[in-house]
């Protein structure tokens, strides 16, 4: 066809490219934002959204140059470069969409919390005031803003951890006013797309343990009107039970494409249509992957009548690639196009090796996904009965999953004899929403399976499988998962040689007590709020900071903050340092912490600075490893 010949011509002149920064990458590009132009002179800068308008003329986007996530709003000419639209006090949240045309731009506020929640009409240009849309009151919800892929409308969510609503604004009427797709029901989370004149509707309506497909008229208070939505053969395609789960949607003009998880893993499915104005399936496909354990998930698609879908695939021995599949044959493998393929300079996939396998946790009724990567050399020393270094990464809350993607940067450790271990363990979404919820997954009162789970994988690791020893295991986790390393080496402090903590919310019933903290409240159907005595009470029986053990031999710790974090605020490393240093026993390993004076929550936005801290941090664990090699000016 004419659209793959096209795409195989700039294919390959991408593939000329001689890599300097002065030459395009193709012929008569045009770079509209430049970020090294507006991080110049900047300690810190990251863009939120960027969003080129309907004639593709203007660009809006949103940039935060602290770290503490509150961003300013800037309006473009493409073609001039000039900035057209900025008010210097205007600060709002990372999202903005643009409305019908080029002339209006939707934004957030957020409150003193840094909880986006109002939504705001801009006219570019206009001296009047923007125009207040939309107020979410309540403080255990935050207001999110979004586009329907066909730019009909504009839909504002207002969610807390268990409970959703949605307004929509019709962008083909000037004079519509928002409107409510469904009230808003406790514990029913539900979100909305829009194709041909139909809501497309993932909810967990019924108490469902995962989400389901439901569809209805693309109308107000529509919920009485949800039905499930089946396949060519009557089928419920997702039913919200316990074996398949739905993630996320978008709807191109003639297919849908769903994102999910089946078997613990990530899962892409291709929905087709009797036509363009129907929602009538004819076919339901799931796209099919070698690799036994991967990452897989939609690239950056921008064209809602397009026949193709660019996904993104990775492993972790496989590179991250973009792929082109065509939406009207996804399983003919010859018809799929690579578009791009990450370059990993100097690395030699034949000599690593992955696995993907479950550990029973310690209450003899679960298997926990662990997934391991490894130079070959190195497991064949393992299993010649030679233990080796170990390094243990989890997260394990608010149903996120950590996936078995591709980081070149793990090869500065598995080249260095390490093995990189992934424990899935529950808090997480990697088995479905039950891996998280109660009472079976690891929330509210059910919270010490995640740190259970992590324990029971690294005595696997070292006694089952024999990979290693305690010294010569390793531990990290970020922010949350800084929480679950701080606890799992409370419960087992001598299974552990080293912890990274990054950014760790350890000090969790003091922070969740104090409702003036940014995102506290918000947290409270996560976690518990402990101003109610059953939440406290177990609460602060996993505290990491309330249950270090006096006398005991800690592990070798590093604690990371930034300090402009909304999140993790930088006292509780800090806290948790001092408290580790007091009551640790003289045999334990030093703890360390390091604030970064220019970054919030997400470390550094530079690409070379953040390799630079991450780096000290594998330094840290190499050096208390004892494997790490003096440099020399030989």
């Amino acid at each position: 066809s004419s659209s793959s010949s096209s795409s195989s011509s700039w294919i390959e002149q991408a593939k000329s490219w001689d890599g300097t920064k002065e030459s395009p990458i193709l012929p008569g590009e045009v770079a509209y934002l430049d970020v090294n132009e507006l991080a110049d002179g900047k300690s810190y800068c990251s863009t939120g959204q960027v969003r080129t308008s309907p004639t593709s003329n203007l660009l809006a986007y949103t940039v935060d140059f602290t770290g503490d996530e509150v961003c300013g709003l800037y309006v473009k000419d493409i073609n001039s470069g000039a900035v057209v639209d900025h008010d210097d006090k205007l600060e709002c949240y990372g999202a903005v969409q643009w409305g019908a045309d080029d002339g209006t731009v939707f934004y957030l506020k957020m409150d003193e919390q840094k909880r986006p929640y109002q939504l705001y009409r801009r006219t570019i240009g206009s001296d009047a005031p923007d125009e207040l849309l939309y107020q979410e009151d309540d403080e255990l919800y935050w207001v999110g803003l979004s586009k329907s892929f066909d730019d009909k409308y504009i839909f504002v969510s207002s969610r807390s951890k268990e409970t959703a609503e949605v307004h929509f604004l019709d962008l083909t009427d000037p004079n519509a006013a928002l409107q409510c797709v469904a009230k808003r029901r406790k514990k029913v989370l539900y979100s909305v797309r829009h194709r041909a004149g139909y809501w497309y509707i993932t909810s967990n309506v019924e108490g469902t343990p995962n989400m389901r497909l439901m569809v209805s008229a693309a109308v107000p208070n529509s919920e009485d009107q949800w039905t499930d939505m089946v396949d060519q053969n009557g089928n419920v395609m997702f039913n919200g039970g316990y074996e398949r789960s739905i993630s996320g949607m978008t709807s191109f003009a003639s297919h849908s494409v769903a994102t999910g998880r089946e078997g613990g893993l990530p899962q892409v499915w291709i929905i087709s249509y009797g036509s363009t104005d129907t929602l009538d399936v004819d076919g339901f496909v799931q796209l099919k992957f070698d690799e036994d354990a991967y990452d897989v998930g939609l690239g950056s698609n921008l064209n809602c009548a397009a026949d193709s879908v660019v996904i993104a695939y990775d492993s972790l021995v496989t590179p991250l690639s973009y792929i082109s599949v065509p939406l009207k044959s996804p399983t003919d493998l010859a018809a799929r196009t690579v578009l791009k393929e990450q370059e990993v300079p100097g690395y030699d996939r034949t000599k690593y090796g992955c696995e993907r396998t479950t550990v029973r946790s310690r209450d003899g009724s679960t298997d926990i996904p662990v997934s391991i990567v490894y130079r070959s050399d190195v497991m064949a020393k393992v299993k010649s009965g030679e233990p080796q270094p170990t390094h243990l990464y989890g997260y394990g809350s608010y149903g996120a999953c950590m996936e078995a993607s591709f980081r070149g940067t793990r090869r500065t450790l598995l080249d260095r004899g390490m093995i990189y271990v992934i424990a899935h363990v529950r808090g997480g979404g990697e088995m479905g929403r039950q891996w998280y919820e109660e009472p079976n997954g690891a929330k509210y009162l059910c919270k010490k399976n995640t740190f259970n789970d992590f324990v029971d994988v690294a005595n696997w690791l070292v006694d089952d499988r024999k990979f290693t020893s305690p010294e010569q295991l390793s531990c990290e986790g970020r922010s949350a998962g800084g929480l679950l390393i701080g606890q799992s080496i409370n419960e087992a402090s001598e299974l552990f040689k080293v912890a990274l903590l990054g950014v760790p919310f350890v000090d969790v019933v003091c922070t969740m007590i104090d409702a003036s903290i940014p995102l506290t409240v918000v947290e409270w159907e996560e976690w518990g709020n402990p101003n109610e005595e059953k939440y406290h009470q177990y609460m602060m029986e996993y505290s990491p900071i309330n249950n270090i053990k006096e006398g005991a031999k800690y592990p070798s710790c590093l604690l990371t903050g930034g300090l402009h974090d909304p999140r993790v605020q930088y006292w509780e490393p800090a806290k948790h340092a001092a408290e580790l240093r007091y009551k640790s026993s003289t045999e334990s390993g030093p703890t360390c912490i390091k604030i970064d004076m220019t970054a919030g929550h997400f470390s550094a936005s530079d690409r070379y600075k953040y390799l630079k801290e991450l780096a000290f941090d594998y330094a840290f664990v190499l050096d208390q490893l004892g494997i790490a090699k003096e440099e020399t000016n030989e």
